[in-house]
């Protein structure tokens, strides 16, 4: 027979052997807003909106870009997705995208085999265990196989990790954050901070501009 001391040390080992996703880092006030930079001035916004309910974690993401070559309309992007957890295991994914018109999609549901992902720019398949949705509001989003958020595409890139910098916050503030820079499949820069929260991004746009995210 089983007493306490043993479930609490099989508990003990069983929490050791969890990846780095078992506890999930849903930021304070349950919700993450940035300001997107392209050459000093805003052109927009990226917002995450986290509801949790019990073993359950929906998480919504909203992108709305738009830049102007004078009163001209230059760039128009927009994107909303939805991600469903069941404890750490990311159970579905959806997502729509406006990419100046271009109409983009992508779905993700769990099945027996695991999460079959479907979308505009892929065949159906089943992604590896141990990949993430491209939403990067999680940390462990850095080491796994990512599933693209736009489309669908299962993307394996190269991963760095940086000594300690100091991020610029929209308010003008800044904090320290470790860097880590994504190659490969993509090239995209992140940022978390000391309580593992995602605190900034930076990437090249197709026109070669950066782009780069302030937390607000």
């Amino acid at each position: 027979m089983l007493c306490r001391r043993d479930i609490l040390m099989a508990g003990a080992a069983l929490a050791a052997g969890r990846n780095a996703q078992a506890a999930l880092p849903v930021p304070r006030g349950n919700g993450l807003s940035f300001r997107l930079m392209r050459h000093g001035a805003p052109i927009g916004t990226h917002t995450l909106t986290f509801r949790g309910n019990g073993d359950a974690l929906e998480v919504e993401t909203a992108v709305d870009v738009l830049v102007r070559f004078g009163p001209i309309p230059f760039v128009r992007y927009s994107h909303h997705s939805r991600e469903a957890w069941h404890g750490d295991r990311l159970v579905g994914v959806s997502s729509h995208t406006d990419r100046n018109g271009t109409k983009l999609r992508m779905a993700a549901a769990w099945t027996d085999a695991g999460l079959k992902v479907e979308g505009s720019g892929t065949r159906p398949y089943v992604a590896p265990r141990n990949a993430f949705a491209s939403t990067y509001w999680h940390k462990a989003t850095v080491f796994g196989p990512l599933i693209g958020t736009q489309n669908g595409e299962l993307m394996h890139p190269a991963v760095s990790q940086h000594p300690l910098e100091r991020v610029r916050l929209a308010s003008g503030q800044e904090i320290p954050a470790r860097r880590y820079a994504l190659s490969g499949d993509m090239d995209v820069e992140l940022w978390y901070d000391a309580n593992d929260t995602w605190a900034g991004m930076r990437f090249s746009a197709d026109d070669g501009s950066v782009i780069s995210y302030e937390r607000m």
